[in-house]
């Protein structure tokens, strides 16, 4: 045991801290020789967009508030509802507070730290005692790229969670939005179903005077009946959907009962024309999944990093203080011990076994290079699709209501020729039909294209919050 006086113990405190000095110089050389480098991720989006919205002109497309475009408040406040009281967007935001609680207790992992215990010991004799109390330190140096890699393994686990968050938000806003739109459509065609029934049945008050007087036929009726009851059937599909809409909207909301004022009908959601020609393909950067696949090449390379260092011996410092006291001999006697120097692990029999984790990180390094580049071609091939189906929507949407157009046209003849005396009632009742057909398609078609239009916007994949700048920094390099 090496026992030093106080000016003795502050001359060697002296030199350890030059030898500190020195290290953390040498450390700082090693990381910036042996880090990892991380691979250039290729860029393969197009230039352009192969299907191109063909409206002339339009709203312009706003990635981070899109359903605004519906124009409706009742929508705009259950979605700032969902996004406050979502139970899944407060659990992803909760991983992400563990995420960077998690991190920053792991980036001291290559720190100096200090330790204080008491103990007590005795001579082999058993005749003394001693209280012992002191400090000790160990500081292991990150050469080699360790502190680099294990850095990047930190900050890209972080960012991983603030995708997981900001994705789950965009899917919470598009599952309200597609929900609310079902909903209102469910009910706007219920009103239509209705009015379908009315004709229906005076269709057969017509059929059955048509019988009485002789001018129809029993087989007339009985259609006329059964058309009825078709009717009547399928005027119970939209309550059904109103029902299972409206308790989805309430799971999203965070609570179990619906929304009151939902239950009430209103006018069905519709979009204006938007025009998509001038929005970039590299729109699509913004999709989760590449960007969680661009972060997972960042943790792969902090792991390879790691993996190669653990081929090298590992350097340290450690130091202890010591201060001794008799317990139980006649005089009180206090020693103090101050200890410190390097440590050093160097790997001999298992650096094969580490040469191999070193391969295998190697080739996860370009499977996640790979699965990189599969997300963003995924993603293009997604957003293309959900772009071209939102045009072929539009389309449909727009010949609709010109069918729609006319037959309400007709019906106005049909009306105006049977009070004149040149129509009858059953050809007033079948323009009605007619109409009442195209008002049907016309609420399917306004709907579909508002579905298409959360797709379109899901493909593209919504904004995500600034990332943890270091893994940004070292993911571009």
């Amino acid at each position: 045991m090496l026992m030093l006086d106080a000016t003795q113990t502050r001359r060697l405190a002296r030199t350890w801290l030059r030898v500190g000095t020195l290290a953390c110089t040498c450390m700082l050389a090693a990381c910036a020789s042996w880090q990892t480098a991380v691979p250039d991720l290729p860029k393969d989006t197009p230039a352009d967009w192969q299907a191109r919205n063909t409206a002339a002109a339009g709203l312009a497309p706003d990635l981070d508030h899109w359903w605004r475009a519906f124009g409706d408040p009742v929508l705009d406040d259950l979605i700032e509802r969902a996004q406050r009281d979502n139970l899944n967007i407060q659990i992803a935001g909760e991983r992400l507070l563990a995420a960077r609680a998690a991190r920053h207790a792991k980036r001291s992992q290559f720190w100096p730290n200090l330790n204080f215990r008491t103990f007590v010991e005795t001579t082999p004799n058993a005749s003394t005692g001693f209280l012992e109390v002191g400090l000790d330190s160990t500081w292991e140096f990150g050469f080699f790229g360790r502190a680099t890699g294990n850095k990047r393994i930190n900050l890209a686990d972080e960012n991983l969670a603030i995708i997981d968050e900001a994705a789950m938000r965009v899917s919470i806003v598009a599952e309200v939005t597609r929900n609310y739109i079902e909903l209102r459509a469910a009910q706007a065609r219920a009103q239509v179903l209705d009015d379908v029934v009315a004709v229906r049945r005076r269709q057969v008050e017509l059929a059955q005077t048509r019988l009485t007087t002789r001018m129809g036929s029993q087989l007339e009726a009985d259609r006329a009946q059964a058309e009825l009851q078709q009717a009547q059937s399928d005027a119970s599909e939209p309550t059904l959907t109103v029902t299972q809409t409206a308790q989805a909207l309430a799971v999203l909301l965070g609570t179990t009962t619906p929304e009151p004022a939902l239950r009430t009908a209103a006018r069905q959601p519709q979009l204006p024309a938007i025009d998509f020609r001038q929005t970039p393909a590299d729109l699509v950067r913004t999709r989760a999944d590449i960007r969680r696949a661009e972060q997972n090449v960042v943790r792969t390379a902090g792991e390879l990093g790691i993996a190669r260092a653990d081929l090298w011996p590992k350097f340290g410092i450690y130091s202890t203080f010591i201060s001794s006291t008799s317990l139980t001999s006649t005089h009180l006697n206090d020693d103090f011990v101050f200890i410190a120097g390097p440590t050093i692990s160097l790997p001999i029999v298992d650096w094969g076994a580490r040469r191999q984790v070193v391969n295998a990180r190697e080739a996860a390094l370009h499977a996640s290079v790979l699965a990189y580049r599969e997300a963003v071609i995924e993603g293009v091939a997604e957003a293309q699709t959900a772009l071209a189906q939102f045009d072929a929507k539009s389309a449909l949407a727009e010949n609709v209501q010109k069918t729609l157009t006319l037959n309400e046209r007709g019906l106005q003849s049909a009306q105006t020729m049977q009070r004149i005396g040149l129509g009858d009632g059953l050809e007033t009742a079948g323009a009605s039909l007619a109409a009442a057909q195209s008002r049907l398609q016309r609420n399917l078609a306004v709907r579909d294209r508002a579905l298409a239009y959360i797709a379109l916007y899901k493909a593209f994949g919504g904004a995500i919050p600034p990332l943890a700048k270091d893994a940004v920094q070292e993911g571009a390099r």
